[in-house]
């Protein structure tokens, strides 16, 4: 018998949830029943994610947000509780792969760009969340790092040490938060099929990466992930705190 997870009556804050892995994690939050506040840059985006999520009664607010600017992070975080008067999910999501170059290529801009989307601005969305939920005795912190975190990936340096730090700031998290009842839990996709690399991955050399690198000889889909994300997001996963989820058909052990 399938497990049915039931998020009714809960408030989700999803970043970087306009359109690709975001959009699906949203989706399959509001599916499970969470009311959801939605997070990103793109305005027209995040209102057509808002909709498909309403499609499943649930409630959806959009929060334009430019994650870099601290002052916007915390605004993010008081305007969800202030609309939903509690917060008790947050999945960091949004991020970026920067510039793929050469790490001797790679200027301080363009990496201080990386670290600010991917590190600092999930540290500080947590931040904000966790007084919260520290506050009810109650949360979940789903913090989406990636595959590059663990292994290394050639030219993409920053990318890959934002996500590792993710992945480690996850763990103290999840150390300092547990006595309250907040989990804290990591996600580590592999590479799932999206508009922004579905060309490359048609060319010769991404064809080629795919039989190289992934026993399963085949990309993922992002709803493959969402249901990982679903469960850390519930009570499901209540003994599961401070764990690190891999979710890549088998690419990290090649």
């Amino acid at each position: 018998m399938a497990l049915r997870i039931d998020l009714a009556g809960t408030v989700a804050l999803v970043t970087g949830a306009s359109r690709g892995l975001g959009r699906a994690l949203a989706l399959a939050l509001a599916e499970a029943g969470a009311d959801l506040a939605l997070a990103a840059r793109g305005a027209d985006d995040l209102e057509r994610t808002a909709e498909a999520a309403r499609r499943h009664g649930i409630r959806a607010e959009v929060f334009p947000t430019d994650l870099r600017r601290d002052a916007e992070v915390e605004a993010l975080v008081d305007r969800t509780a202030a609309a939903f008067g509690r917060i008790d999910v947050l999945v960091n999501n949004a991020g970026i792969s920067g510039n793929e170059k050469p790490f001797l290529e790679v200027s301080a801009a363009e990496w201080d760009e990386v670290m600010a989307v991917n590190l600092r601005a999930p540290a500080l969305c947590a931040q904000a969340a966790a007084r919260r939920m520290v506050a009810q005795r109650r949360g979940r912190i789903v913090n989406v790092a990636s595959i590059g975190g663990l292994t290394p990936i050639s030219r993409l340096a920053a990318y890959c040490a934002s996500k590792a730090g993710l992945i480690q700031l996850t763990r103290v998290l999840a150390l300092e938060l547990a006595r309250y009842q907040v989990h804290v839990n990591a996600v580590c996709p592999g590479y799932l099929l999206t508009p922004m690399n579905e060309s490359f991955f048609a060319s010769p050399p991404g064809q080629e990466l795919i039989r190289r690198s992934i026993p399963m000889r085949r990309l993922g889909d992002p709803a493959e992930l969402a249901p990982t994300v679903v469960l850390l997001a519930s009570g499901a996963a209540s003994f599961m705190t401070g764990s690190v989820v891999v979710v890549d058909g088998g690419h990290t052990l090649t």
